[in-house]
Parts: C-alpha cells; structure tokens; sequence
C-alpha cells in the first residue's frame, strides 16, 4: 500500500486571480490595496491550492498550466499569506523558487467570494493536521500507560447481596441456595409428602350367596312364609352351611290358619 502523503491533493482552484507589484512597507502598519495599481495587475491566471501530507501550497499557474510561481504556506494566518487591511479581496503572498529566494507580491480576486473560500480552505486543512497530531498523541499516550488487568486471581471470589424491594417498601436480601441433588443426579421426593396419590383401597373378595345354591327355583321363597328371609339368610354367619338348617323331619309343622271371630272370612296365618 502506497504512503497517504506521497498523492498531491487539490484544496481549491480559482480560475482567475491577479497579481500586483507592490511597494515596499514603510511602517509598521499592515498593507494596503489603495497603494498598489489595481487597474493594471502585472499577471493574470489561476491559482490552485495542494496539499501533500502536511504540506500546504499555493501555486499560481497560467492557462496552459505552466508554473508562475509558488508559495509554501508553513502557517495561516502567518506570513506566507497575510491579508490587507482595507479590503477582503486581497493578500500579500510570499513566493518562494527552488533555490529559497523569496519575494512579496499582491494577489487578489475579482469576487469576495473566492477570498472567503481560500480563507475556509486553509483554515480545515490546518485543523486537519491540529487534529492528527491529537491522535497521534494520544496513541503514544496509551502505549505507555500500563493495561489494568481485571481478571481473577487464583483462589479469588466475590459476593454479591442482592437487594429486592417488598410492596411495603421493605428490602430483603437474597441469599443464593443450594441446590439438593439426589442418587444419580435425581432430585429427591418434596418434604411433607406434596405430590403423593393415595394408593386404591383393598378389595376383600366375598362368598358367594348362599340362598342361590339352596334356593334354585324362583319364587320357592314366597311359599315359606314362616321362615327366615332369603336376605337374611345370606347375611347370616352360618349361610352355606347345610347342618345349620337342622332336620326338616323334627321340625314343628306351622299351626294352621285361624278364622277371625268377627270375619269369618278373614283368614289370619
């Protein structure tokens, strides 16, 4: 990558400035434009401001590009270019040739507007360079400094109190928990028995009915009308067992139906 400061960059070009002869000063007092023959400029042409790095010149060259003459300019305001003191329309310049002869010659424009523009040009190009050497010192700066190193040391901790404000406007810390771990990384039940399912009931298995197995032929329990109910029967302790009935041949025979003294034909059993 070739070197910034090695390109020639133009700042600004006016297409037509005059130059003037001008008398020596006198006095201590800045120069004047009424002293200097402003109808009959001794050349006319252009003039084109470069820089190169930090290098600021101004050039003064004729139509066909042919250098006239130049001007480094070290410093602005200085005196390289200094403006006079009753128009805004001309400068005194200082030319330089290569052999660092120097001379003072008048330079002006036909338009303030153009003098404004070269004023701008040269003060951004100034603070450009104001500005780099800022950050080139600050650059140098921080290499110097030693770096602060924030990271741990070994064996080093911190403990931070987190404080969290209530509703009422109280403030309660927060201190961090353990968490348990139980056999092979599975938690453990929660305490009081949070989350457990009863288990189901026991089912005892009953005997079967026993008015079913001495009873097979429906209705044959309405025809014993003195004797237990077949529900009752079942619900005994001794149902299922046959010897609990006794013996059919020893039992007492039920008496037979009285009539009623005062309906003859109301039979009571």
């Amino acid at each position: 990558m070739a070197d910034v400061e090695s390109y020639e960059s133009v700042l600004l070009v006016k297409q037509e400035v005059f130059v003037y002869k001008i008398p020596p000063r006198q006095t201590n007092r800045g120069y004047r434009a009424t002293e200097w023959n402003l109808d009959a400029p001794q050349w006319t042409g252009r003039m084109r401001l470069v820089a190169k790095g930090n290098d600021c010149t101004m050039k003064l060259e004729d139509k066909n590009g042919e250098l006239f003459a130049k001007c480094p300019i070290e410093k602005y305001p200085g005196i390289a270019l200094e403006a006079v003191s009753d128009s805004s329309r001309y400068f005194v310049v200082r030319i330089q040739d290569d052999d660092g002869r120097a001379a003072f010659i008048g330079l002006g424009f036909s338009d303030r507007s153009d003098s404004f523009d070269l004023n701008v040009a040269l003060q951004d190009h100034f603070k450009w360079i104001k500005k780099s050497e800022e950050i080139e010192k600050e650059k140098d700066s921080k290499d110097e400094t030693p770096k602060a190193d924030f990271r741990f040391k070994e064996g080093e901790t911190i403990k931070i109190n987190m404080k969290i404000t209530k509703k009422d406007g109280s403030e309660a810390t927060v201190k961090p928990k353990s968490r348990p771990t139980g056999m092979g990384g599975i938690l453990p039940p929660p305490p009081g028995g949070v989350g457990k399912i009863a288990p189901p009931p026991k089912v005892t298995p009953t005997s079967s009915p026993s008015h079913v197995a001495s009873n097979p032929v429906p209705g044959m329990d309405l025809l014993n009308l003195g004797g237990p109910s077949t529900t009752e029967t079942a619900s005994s302790p001794a149902a299922g067992n046959i010897e609990s009935w006794g013996d059919f041949t020893t039992a007492k025979p039920n008496p037979p139906p009285q009539a009623s003294p005062s309906n003859p034909n109301w039979v009571q059993f």
